[in-house]
């Protein structure tokens, strides 16, 4: 029986919806395991569906373009909405909204992290984050998945290597290619990290 692809209707698209604000944000931890593909993805050629089908995990197909990600309890969504009539570059709006992400690792002790790539923030030359952005008219919705804790076990079980990828990866395979806060960092919680994060955004509501 094939996968059935759900929609995307995971919390962070509630502020894409809300028309009565010019800018929103949410930081969300994700209950359990979700695989959500990018606009374009198909399930044939970004997930492992053998995999996915024993543990029964959710597939979702996100409204904005970017790799096929996993949401676990183990990873935050950082998601956000802009009203911008002049609507710029998608690459201005990466670089906004990761510098306020750096700004809030920052905070909670998390240093050295660089950004890399159209959209990805990196640890020594590793991936701990990717994003993509949505536009609908003058609304920019975008969406960035941390990786706090989870192992690429994990991921290398559900996500195939994707077909395309940032110049830095060289080729790597997700275990030589991404990496996690915890591994580089042990000394933080995640409620301090929400926090830090979300003090960095506050700002930023009118």
């Amino acid at each position: 029986m094939p996968i059935e692809i759900q929609e995307y209707n995971l919390p962070d698209i509630e502020i894409f919806n809300n028309p009565r604000s010019d800018f929103d944000f949410i930081i969300w931890q994700p209950n359990k395991t979700y695989l959500v593909l990018g606009q374009s993805n198909k399930i044939e050629e970004s997930l492992f569906s053998g995999n996915v089908e024993i543990a029964c995990a959710p597939v979702l197909k996100r409204p904005s373009g970017g790799e096929t990600v996993i949401l676990t309890p183990n990873t935050l969504v950082i998601s956000a909405v802009i009203i911008d009539k002049g609507i710029k570059k998608p690459h201005n709006y990466f670089v906004f909204f990761n510098n306020i992400i750096i700004n809030g690792l920052l905070q909670a002790g998390i240093k050295n992290v660089v950004p890399k790539g159209i959209s990805d923030l990196t640890i020594d030359n590793k991936k701990i984050s990717g994003s993509s952005i949505y536009h609908k008219k003058d609304k920019i919705f975008f969406q960035s998945v941390l990786n706090v804790s989870e192992s690429n076990e994990n991921i290398v079980k559900y996500i195939k290597h994707p077909k395309r990828e940032p110049d830095y990866r060289k080729g790597r395979e997700h275990k030589e290619f991404i990496t996690s806060l915890i591994q580089h960092h042990a000394d933080f919680t995640i409620d301090n990290l929400i926090k830090c994060l979300s003090c960095e955004f506050i700002p930023c509501v009118k």
